[in-house]
Protein backbone atom coordinates (compact mmCIF):
# COMPACT_ATOMS: atom_id res chain seq x y z
CA UNK A 1 0.00 0.00 0.00
CA UNK A 2 0.96 3.76 -0.55
CA UNK A 3 0.89 6.40 1.92
CA UNK A 4 1.27 10.18 1.80
CA UNK A 5 2.76 11.90 4.69
CA UNK A 6 2.02 16.08 5.80
CA UNK A 7 3.37 17.72 8.35
CA UNK A 8 4.52 21.17 9.89
CA UNK A 9 7.58 22.31 10.65
CA UNK A 10 8.72 24.26 13.83
CA UNK A 11 9.43 28.19 13.48
CA UNK A 12 12.72 28.06 13.52
CA UNK A 13 13.24 24.71 11.56
CA UNK A 14 16.58 25.60 9.80
CA UNK A 15 18.58 26.33 12.49
CA UNK A 16 17.21 23.59 14.92
CA UNK A 17 17.74 21.05 12.61
CA UNK A 18 21.40 21.43 12.16
CA UNK A 19 22.71 19.13 15.00
CA UNK A 20 20.11 16.46 13.33
CA UNK A 21 20.18 17.16 9.71
CA UNK A 22 23.05 14.00 9.09
CA UNK A 23 20.95 11.23 11.16
CA UNK A 24 17.79 12.51 9.29
CA UNK A 25 19.35 12.23 5.73
CA UNK A 26 20.60 8.68 6.79
CA UNK A 27 17.61 6.86 8.54
CA UNK A 28 16.33 8.30 4.83
CA UNK A 29 18.60 6.75 2.70
CA UNK A 30 18.21 3.57 4.49
CA UNK A 31 14.19 4.31 4.07
CA UNK A 32 14.85 4.39 0.93
CA UNK A 33 17.05 1.71 0.23
CA UNK A 34 14.62 -0.62 1.84
CA UNK A 35 12.30 0.29 -0.29
CA UNK A 36 9.90 1.90 2.20
CA UNK A 37 9.98 5.80 1.28
CA UNK A 38 9.36 6.37 -2.53
CA UNK A 39 10.19 10.45 -1.22
CA UNK A 40 10.44 13.08 1.14
CA UNK A 41 11.35 16.64 1.15
CA UNK A 42 9.64 19.98 2.81
CA UNK A 43 7.96 22.81 0.97
CA UNK A 44 10.31 25.47 -0.58
CA UNK A 45 9.66 27.86 2.73
CA UNK A 46 10.32 24.71 4.96
CA UNK A 47 7.30 25.15 6.64
CA UNK A 48 5.69 21.74 5.83
CA UNK A 49 7.09 18.07 5.26
CA UNK A 50 4.95 15.91 2.55
CA UNK A 51 6.20 12.23 2.00
CA UNK A 52 5.12 9.44 -0.13
CA UNK A 53 6.08 5.70 1.50
CA UNK A 54 5.15 2.00 0.47
CA UNK A 55 4.69 -0.81 3.23
CA UNK A 56 2.23 -3.14 4.95
CA UNK A 57 0.13 -1.00 6.92
CA UNK A 58 0.12 3.00 8.31
CA UNK A 59 1.37 1.48 11.80
CA UNK A 60 4.83 0.67 9.92
CA UNK A 61 4.93 4.03 8.16
CA UNK A 62 4.20 5.99 11.34
CA UNK A 63 6.66 3.91 13.20
CA UNK A 64 8.98 5.19 11.29
CA UNK A 65 7.83 8.89 11.29
CA UNK A 66 8.28 9.03 15.24
CA UNK A 67 11.18 7.31 15.37
CA UNK A 68 12.93 9.83 13.04
CA UNK A 69 15.50 12.29 14.81
CA UNK A 70 13.30 15.41 13.50
CA UNK A 71 10.27 14.12 15.28
CA UNK A 72 12.16 13.34 18.23
CA UNK A 73 13.53 17.17 18.54
CA UNK A 74 10.56 18.92 17.55
CA UNK A 75 11.70 19.57 14.30
CA UNK A 76 8.18 18.29 12.98
CA UNK A 77 5.65 19.53 14.95
CA UNK A 78 2.53 17.68 13.25
CA UNK A 79 2.39 14.68 11.16
CA UNK A 80 -0.31 13.12 9.47
CA UNK A 81 -0.11 9.63 7.40
CA UNK A 82 -2.91 8.78 5.34
CA UNK A 83 -3.58 5.77 3.00
CA UNK A 84 -3.19 6.74 -1.15
CA UNK A 85 -4.52 5.79 -3.90
CA UNK A 86 -2.47 6.57 -7.15
CA UNK A 87 -4.41 7.36 -9.80
CA UNK A 88 -1.76 7.81 -12.61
Amino acid sequence: MKFVLWGTYCADALERRTPFREEHLEGLRRQQEEGVLITLGPTEASTHVFGIYEAENQAAVEALVHNDVYWRNGIWTAVEVHPWIQAF
